[in-house]
């Protein structure tokens, strides 16, 4: 029999379980697993879900891992360990579709009302925690603040002519998945908190009024928006005045 020892996570991404597969021979492999450990702690973060196997299996064939416990079927098995991180370091990061797929597991919208809610919660956030919840820059519009991962996503819901939209769907399928992703990333307890804390707040708003809401005179939106380009909305002008559109 052979012992591996394996460092298990998640690639959503790739859409699997990730695995290193280290065959101990002898003291110094257990040695070069705990680095690997080390190493994905160091530069993924201490808050990094992994777990730590270790099985016994006719040969070192990875295989024969999959024969002896079936619990790792279908897992990918990954080179090197340089590799693993690079994948969990981008699950690491949240997009605005991430958050996005997130609130419509968790009630029917409309394209709009989606965009203002992925841009309440990343100001929210950004204003608790003076942090980033995604990497997506924030772009003022027409109709308020929009998240472009999040209209190119969803762009067959964009509102039409007189004003009208299609509904997204409620998706229930949607929210374990979902809310593993973004329990996942970087601080993700301290993000899906926050982004259940905003949902709250204003979910039952409709769009019409999340509308106004960014629309006041000060807002962010207000600071920036230029009818001619589309701009950027700046995190400081945001921290600075995202307490204007609040509904207080």
């Amino acid at each position: 029999m052979v012992r591996h020892f394996i460092i298990l996570s998640s690639s959503y991404s790739k859409g699997h379980r990730i695995a290193l597969d280290l065959v101990i021979l002898d003291e110094k492999d257990i040695e070069i697993g705990s680095q690997w450990i080390e190493k994905i702690k160091d530069e993924c973060g201490e808050d990094t879900s992994i777990s730590i196997h270790s099985i016994a299996a006719p040969s070192a064939e990875w295989s024969a891992v999959e024969k002896e416990d079936n619990f790792f079927e279908n897992v990918l098995v990954i080179e090197t360990v340089e590799e693993f991180i690079s994948l969990i370091q981008i699950d690491r990061k949240l997009s605005g579709a991430d958050v996005a797929r997130y609130i419509i597991g968790q009630m029917s919208c409309t394209h709009l009302k989606l965009q203002k809610l992925v841009y309440y919660c990343y100001a929210d956030y950004l204003c608790r925690t003076q942090e980033r919840l995604f990497e997506d820059e924030i772009y003022a519009f027409a109709l308020g603040p929009v998240v472009k991962s999040v209209r190119e996503k969803f762009k067959e819901f964009r509102y039409i002519d007189s004003g009208d939209e299609g509904m997204i769907e409620e998706r229930p399928a949607l929210r374990m998945p979902v809310k593993s992703r973004i329990l996942f990333a970087e601080k993700g307890i301290q993000k899906l908190r926050s982004i259940d804390e905003t949902i709250e707040v204003y979910g039952g708003f409709s769009a019409g009024q999340l509308v106004e809401l960014t629309h006041r005179e000060g807002t962010p939106w207000d600071a920036v928006y230029d009818k001619t380009t589309v701009q950027i909305v700046p995190d400081k002008v945001i921290w600075e005045r995202h307490c204007v559109e609040k509904e207080i």
